[in-house]
C-alpha cells in the first residue's frame, strides 16, 4: 500500500494555543498521489496534542478552563524536580489528549463533520514551534 510522508510546522501559543490546521492538513492530502486512504497527524513533542473539535474561540476557552481544573499548571509536580521546566502539568495534558489522530479521506477529501475541524495543542509554558509529521496512506 503507497504511503507518503510529509511534514507542516506549527507555532502555539503557551498554555494550550489551541491552532486550527484542518486547511493545511487537507492540502498536503490533495497534493499527494493517494486518492482514498487515511492521514495520520501526529504531534513530534511531549507537551503537544492533535485532536478534533469545533474550532471557536468560546470553545477553545472552555476546553482551557476545563484543563486547568483537571490538571492545574501551578501544582508542583514531581517531573519539576527532573529538569525545573516547571511543565509536568503540561505533560500530563498531553497524555490525555494524545500526540495523533488519523482521518479517513475519499476521494481526497477529509471525511470531517461540518463543524469539525483538526487541531495542534500547545500544552508547554512557552510558545512552541512544533513538527507535525503527517502519513497518508491509501490507494492510488
Amino acid at each position: 500500500m503507497p504511503v507518503e510522508t510529509r511534514e507542516i510546522s506549527v507555532t502555539g501559543k503557551e498554555d494550550c494555543g489551541i491552532v486550527d490546521i484542518t486547511e493545511t492538513v487537507s492540502e498536503e492530502v490533495k497534493n499527494s498521489k493517494i486518492r482514498n486512504g487515511t492521514v495520520t497527524v501526529f504531534c513530534v513533542g511531549s507537551t503537544g496534542a492533535i485532536t478534533t473539535m469545533e474550532f471557536e474561540s468560546n470553545l477553545s476557552t472552555d476546553v482551557a478552563e476545563t484543563l486547568n481544573e483537571l490538571v492545574p499548571l501551578n501544582k508542583d509536580y514531581h517531573h519539576h524536580k527532573t529538569w525545573g521546566d516547571f511543565n509536568g502539568g503540561s505533560h500530563l495534558r498531553s497524555l490525555l489528549v494524545g500526540p495523533s489522530l488519523t482521518v479517513p479521506f475519499v476521494e481526497k477529501e477529509l471525511t470531517l463533520g461540518t463543524w469539525q475541524q483538526i487541531v495542534y495543542i500547545n500544552f508547554d509554558r512557552i510558545e512552541r514551534v512544533r513538527k507535525i509529521v503527517l502519513q497518508i496512506i491509501g490507494e492510488f
